[in-house]
């Protein structure tokens, strides 16, 4: 059986979507699922060695079926990333990372993984996690913003639609103005 693995900022985060995905298995044949989040010190991030190491242990469970792993944010897939490169490529090749959205799609594929659905069919899952929550809100009905994919366009480029996809450099912190300086509390020496 297929494992899993969930790279996130936030351990809290990544332990509560598995408790989620896991509570609609009843019975054996639970997939084995790791979490590799957050920093030692308890603050948010994601530390590609921990992410190798959650792959690593992840691939033995597996006995050679396959990793899929499910992302919270943009630089959790360059932590992930970048843990591939320290493992065996052995293992690095029977590792999937996923685009799906996390609890959706780890849901998804705890299932379908539960269910002795091999790397791929687990993926395809994940990716499709979206689907019933897409279909029961229904697409263009009022006030429903559809998932669809972004228009076609380099990054960052306006169009009547909307914005093509992130601008490069974009991140989930938020960025000092430029010819701003940030405001240093009293208290500080």
């Amino acid at each position: 059986m297929i494992s899993l693995v969930v790279v996130s900022h936030s351990r809290t985060l990544a332990e509560a979507a598995v408790e989620l995905a896991t509570q609609m298995l009843h019975g054996p044949g639970r997939p084995h699922v790791e979490v590799a989040a957050g920093l030692d010190d308890g603050r948010l991030g994601s530390d590609a060695a921990d992410v190798a190491r959650a792959l690593a242990r992840s691939d033995a469970a597996s006995d050679g079926a396959g990793v899929l792993v499910l992302l919270d944010l943009g630089s959790a897939v360059l932590s992930a990333e970048m843990a591939l490169e320290l493992l065996d490529p052995a293992v690095a090749g029977r590792v999937r990372l996923s685009d799906a959205p996390l609890v959706e799609g780890l849901l998804a594929a705890v299932v379908t993984a539960a269910g002795g659905g091999g790397l791929e069919a687990c993926a395809r899952e994940a990716a499709a996690g979206l689907r019933a929550k897409s279909q029961h809100l229904g697409a263009g009905a009022p006030g429903v913003v559809a998932g669809a994919a972004a228009p076609a366009g380099p990054p960052g480029v306006a169009s009547p639609e909307g914005t093509a996809g992130p601008r490069p450099g974009v991140t989930a912190r938020p960025r000092r103005r430029p010819g701003r300086h940030p405001r240093r509390p009293s208290s500080w020496p």
